[in-house]
C-alpha cells in the first residue's frame, strides 16, 4: 500500500528556486478549506459570506510557519482553478501585509503572499508588486477583508511589499520550524 505524502512536509523551495504552494481553497470556492496534518486531509473551516468566492487559488507554503502559527498563506494568480491538495510551483511577486486579533487577544501578523504559477506563461510579465494593477490590489484587499468580516479577527491591512519581502517571509517561516530554504 502506498504511503500518503504529508503535504506540510514538502520543501518550501524547489531546486529550481521556485516556491511550492499547496492549494487549499481553489479559485471559485465558496468555502474556506484548510489542510489538517493530523488527518492528512482538507477540512472545512467555514463558508465564506454570501456572494463571496475565492478569486484565485489560495493555500500555504509548506515547511513554513507564520507568526500566527499556521503555514505562510499564499494566493496563486492563475486564470483557472486547480483543486485542493494540488502543489503548484510559484514565483512570489508580492506580499499583502496584515495583522489581526490573535488567539490570546493580542495582535498577530498574518501576511498573504501573492504568487504567479511558474507554468503560467501568460503572467511572465508579473515580477513584482508594481506589476500588479492597482485595481487588482484593491480587489484583493477587499476580498481578504470581506472573507473574515464576520469572524471577529479585526483584520488590519498594512500595505504591500514586493518580491524580496515575500521571499523573506518564506525564509522567516522556514526558520520558525528549523528549516533553511536555499536562496
Amino acid at each position: 500500500m502506498a504511503r500518503a505524502h504529508r503535504l506540510e512536509a514538502i520543501a518550501a523551495i524547489r531546486r529550481d528556486g521556485t516556491m511550492n504552494v499547496v492549494v487549499e481553497s481553489p479559485r471559485g470556492a465558496t468555502v474556506k478549506l484548510k489542510y489538517d496534518p493530523e488527518l492528512g486531509a482538507m477540512t472545512l473551516v467555514r463558508p465564506l459570506p454570501h456572494g463571496l468566492v475565492f478569486p484565485f487559488d489560495f493555500g500555504f507554503v509548506p515547511s513554513t510557519r507564520a507568526e500566527d502559527g499556521d503555514p505562510v498563506d499564499a494566493m496563486i494568480l492563475l486564470d483557472a482553478p486547480t483543486a485542493p491538495g494540488v502543489v503548484v510551483a510559484c514565483r512570489p511577486i508580492a506580499v499583502l501585509r496584515a495583522d489581526q486579533r490573535g488567539g490570546k487577544g493580542g495582535r498577530v501578523r498574518n501576511d498573504r503572499l501573492v504568487c504567479v504559477a511558474a507554468a503560467d506563461r501568460s503572467k511572465s510579465g508579473l515580477e513584482d508588486v508594481g506589476d500588479l494593477p492597482i485595481r487588482m490590489r484593491e480587489e484583493l484587499e477587499a476580498f481578504f477583508a470581506a472573507a473574515v468580516a464576520f469572524e471577529g479577527k479585526d483584520l488590519a491591512l498594512l500595505g504591500w511589499g514586493g518580491r524580496e519581502e515575500a521571499r523573506e517571509a518564506v525564509a522567516r517561516g522556514s526558520r520558525r520550524i528549523g528549516k533553511n530554504p536555499p536562496r
